[in-house]
């Protein structure tokens, strides 16, 4: 199938109303010709924790979001985009629980890593651990077996707490592999039509790596796994938060990427009035990407922006984000820290809190985004201006959940009536339409208090001139009759 390059929603199930059913309303009530381009839903799966990324199975819809047919309808209308962790499963899987009663003796034994299937007498070597991108203080969590009161260790990427929610399974055992294609096999019954490969840069263990985008036994497994997705009619979107070096080494093996520098450069962007950083970057990078501003997690900064900031730079961002109410996560290795222990992962916080507010600023962003070549992704608290949620923070002691404020029905029709949402509505709309982004991109000889970008098709054409110093935003374009046209947006 071919990705539609056109604006795309990010929203969890339960989001935007409170389940699947009232979803699919929503988006053909309000959101119809806003994402033509698909909706990502975030996963709609039985799960243990993690909002939805430990899932006990992908063959069921958690009950309280409701059924494969709520998803099976909303992709009628537009192309549904679902999660494969392709890395790891729930401890309360039925998978790892038969694991826990039986041990070795389950028939499940092999689908995870036990330590002895790196280190032969399964005890860690602290030189290979220090090479190892950590998630967690350590990568691994031990059991204890119910049949034969034994300890079994086995590998665990991520987690919180201890022992970890997430299981890491093994992509080198036949059972994995079949459970991955049972999977796939099940989207593509249901109208999925683009399935996003969840952490698959940890999917490698190899002793003396990092453990992180291990090559080329990466690589072997993507084409394994895209030549069996592209049999069952689906599109893959591999998942990788690494250095932008990896990304274009992933673009030019063929596959869909994620633009995980536009977020900060953005910022950056906006917040020292200057497009030299931007303009920059937008020279070099490949165009065969999705584009986001804003998500679930946060704005990538390590490892995703190494080698394109100055230090002092980033931490002044993260001061100014900081100072808007925004909360961090950190990069665990040392190894991979700044020399002067600088360590941020991700800031978190909405977008439009991170910019203070400033409809202007905020519109700006969203230009540059619709702007830049690739399929544009929209968070659903983005797309409604939604401001930092403290409370969620409080209720569930996750400083992810600044940006995951669930919107019940009315909430979301009062979004709707700000005067910053009907404009950011207008530009999408503008986006999804306009012939033009569909032809050849041009970025503009500009001043560095500037951005000029430019789309043409045969007779259309449009283009985005940006004031960066009081951030007002105008697309000049080719009306249908051949006439100039102004849009300040």
């Amino acid at each position: 199938m071919a990705v539609k390059n056109q604006v795309q929603l990010i929203t969890y199930p339960d989001s935007l109303g409170g389940n699947l059913q009232t979803l699919n309303t929503m988006l053909r009530t309000h959101f119809a010709d806003i994402c033509p381009g698909g909706v990502h839903i975030l996963p709609p799966f039985p799960s243990s924790g993690d909002r939805g990324f430990a899932p006990l199975t992908y063959l069921e819809i958690e009950p309280k979001f409701g059924t494969w047919e709520d998803i099976r309808e909303i992709g009628e209308q537009f192309d549904v985009l679902l999660d494969l962790m392709v890395n790891h499963i729930s401890r309360q899987s039925a998978f790892f629980q038969d694991f826990l009663k039986k041990g070795r003796a389950s028939e499940y034994a092999d689908l995870f890593i036990t330590l002895d299937k790196l280190w032969p007498d399964g005890t860690p070597k602290s030189e290979d651990l220090s090479k190892i991108f950590l998630r967690r203080t350590h990568p691994y969590s031990t059991f204890t077996i119910e049949a034969t009161g034994q300890k079994e260790t086995v590998w665990t990427t991520f987690g919180k707490h201890e022992p970890s929610e997430q299981i890491d399974m093994d992509m080198n055992s036949a059972m994995a592999r079949k459970l991955l294609a049972d999977f796939l096999v099940n989207f593509s019954r249901n109208n999925v039509k683009i399935v996003r490969l969840d952490a698959v840069g940890y999917i490698v263990k190899k002793l003396g790596t990092s453990c992180f985008f291990v090559k080329p036994e990466i690589y072997q497994f993507l084409d394994w796994i895209t030549e069996l997705a592209h049999s069952f009619g689906l599109e893959l979107l591999p998942e990788v938060h690494a250095h932008y070096s990896t990304q274009y080494e992933l673009a030019e093996h063929g596959h869909w990427i994620y633009d995980f520098i536009l977020p900060y450069t953005v910022l950056h962007t906006l917040f020292t009035r200057s497009s030299v950083k931007l303009r920059q970057y937008l020279k070099e990078r490949p165009q065969k990407q999705f584009t986001m501003l804003d998500c679930h997690d946060g704005v990538p900064v390590k490892p995703d922006m190494n080698g394109l900031y100055a230090s002092e730079d980033a931490k002044a961002v993260v001061e100014t984000c900081l100072k808007r109410g925004s909360n961090l996560s950190r990069v665990f290795s040392p190894a991979h820290q700044d020399p002067d222990g600088f360590d941020v992962h991700q800031i978190r916080g909405t977008y439009y809190s991170m910019l203070d507010g400033n409809d202007d600023a905020y519109l700006a962003a969203r230009a540059i985004q619709f702007f830049t070549p690739g399929i544009p992704q929209v968070y659903y608290v983005g797309l409604l201006a939604g401001k930092n949620d403290e409370e969620n923070i409080k209720a569930t002691g996750d400083g992810r959940e600044i940006n995951r404020h669930n919107f019940s029905v009315a909430e979301i029709e009062t979004a709707l009536q700000q005067e910053v949402v009907q404009r950011l509505l207008k530009l999408i709309r503008f986006r999804n339409e306009y012939p033009a982004f569909n032809g050849d991109f041009a970025l503009l000889d500009s001043d560095d208090r500037e951005i000029a970008l430019r789309w043409t098709l045969g007779e259309t054409t449009c283009q985005l001139y940006i004031e960066l110093t009081t951030y007002q935003a105008t697309i000049t374009y080719t009306a249908q009759d051949g006439t100039p046209q102004e849009y300040r947006i």
